[in-house]
């Protein structure tokens, strides 16, 4: 049984431009994007009842978030993909989130972890963020990239979220197993958004934009 993308929108409380964009990562198990864009009601319903990420245990009073689009090639000398997606391999999806992106890197380090959303979910999360690069521009407005950064964890299904990474480092795993699959909402005009970890009720916002 299917809904289209605007019914799956309004549940899930984002616009059909950012349903399409979850779809489109291949996270979503039994999307049918051939002719008319359907969402899985089961799908659905999974995905309703994920629980909201519970940053309080991070024990830092922000913490910087990637808000993720759905894969697409670039023509660049450290990678082929920017973006989101379950058909990128580990080392290409390190590539693809570790950067190039317009932020405060110090601000994004400060947190030691970076979640990865998709549509508002938790879909990869990266740490290791402690050495950055820049592209030259002066002060904090140019693009960066975390050239030390780990994938901790990633999802290959959002419906029944298991890290498919394999980490290492034991905080690396305790930090992908309390962000994926969790609702992370954010609100920023650019890929990095700041979250504070102790919202109060005016801090409250959905995923519509994204």
């Amino acid at each position: 049984m299917f809904v289209t993308t605007g019914q799956a929108g309004t549940a899930l409380g984002c616009s059909i431009p950012t349903v399409k964009k979850l779809m489109a990562t291949g996270v979503v198990p039994g999307v049918r994007d051939t002719g008319r864009q359907v969402f899985p009601l089961a799908a659905l319903q999974q995905l309703q009842a994920r629980p909201a990420a519970d940053l309080t245990v991070l024990g830092v009073p922000e913490v910087a978030v990637l808000r993720s689009d759905a894969p697409a090639r670039v023509d660049e000398p450290d990678r082929e993909w920017i973006g989101f997606g379950t058909a990128l391999d580990r080392a290409q999806l390190l590539a693809a989130l570790s950067g190039w992106w317009r932020c405060d890197p110090a601000r994004v380090a400060a947190g030691a972890v970076l979640p990865v959303t998709v549509a508002g979910f938790v879909v990869a999360v990266l740490t290791g963020l402690t050495e950055w690069e820049g592209d030259g521009t002066a002060g904090t407005t140019g693009r960066f990239r975390f050239s030390k950064a780990r994938l901790a964890g990633y999802l290959t299904d959002l419906t029944a979220p298991v890290n498919a990474a394999t980490p290492a480092d034991p905080q690396d795993a305790r930090l992908a197993g309390l962000l994926l699959g969790t609702r992370l909402p954010s609100v920023s005009g650019g890929p990095i958004a700041y979250v504070t970890t102790r919202p109060t009720t005016a801090d409250q916002t959905d995923t519509k934009g994204e």
